[in-house]
């Protein structure tokens, strides 16, 4: 059975996102007004589910949850409207914008090596080359500059203490001030 985890749908750059359920119908979609739809903590989300599913999702949903909060079925309601849609678009550009100057500007931070960012607001930046400690080093980044990025032993429990996640969902000059910080911090 594949489970397609379709949360981030609508934030991609340079690559168009396809739903699982556009290649069939026994595939189970995950999605959410999270994301795309700004409304992150809402819990307001869905299931696309092949017909056999439906029966077992409905008695598990019934034991697991009454609903999520009126209001927020409302506000999720709203994001859907044309106008939402637009100023959402809106945001994506500026993510976009935000992701091109963190790949021109990370490399002269020493954080040359990332997971190419090619969807969500993220970018998972290699540290192996100035700590095997992800943890560590970005406290210490934080008590310093205060730049936050997520160690990336939060993600990966093998291989994660050689990585960093940035999130570059917020204002485009906080990104290019971050990059400036970093940079300093890592004496370049």
């Amino acid at each position: 059975l594949l489970v397609s985890d379709e949360i981030y749908h609508g934030i991609s750059f340079g690559r168009e996102c396809v739903s699982a359920r556009e290649f069939g119908d026994a595939a189970v979609v995950v999605g959410s007004v999270s994301k795309y739809h700004s409304m992150t903590g809402w819990r307001v989300g869905w299931l696309i589910i092949p017909e056999w599913l439906r029966g077992p999702c409905d008695r598990l949903a019934a034991n697991l949850t009454v609903c999520p909060p009126a209001v927020s079925q409302f506000a999720a309601i709203e994001a859907f409207h044309p106008e939402s849609i637009a100023e959402l678009d809106g945001h994506v550009r500026r993510y976009a914008a935000n992701r091109e100057l963190l790949i021109e500007r990370l490399p002269d931070a020493g954080l040359g090596t990332f997971a190419p960012p090619d969807g969500g607001f993220y970018i998972y930046a290699d540290v192996s080359h100035l700590t095997d400690d992800s943890l560590t080093w970005a406290r210490e980044l934080l008590d310093a500059t205060g730049v936050a990025v997520a160690p990336g032993v939060d993600f990966d429990t093998v291989a994660g203490h050689r990585w960093v996640r940035l999130c570059f969902a917020g204002a485009t000059e906080d990104m290019a001030e971050a990059c400036r910080r970093i940079r300093e911090f890592n004496g370049k």
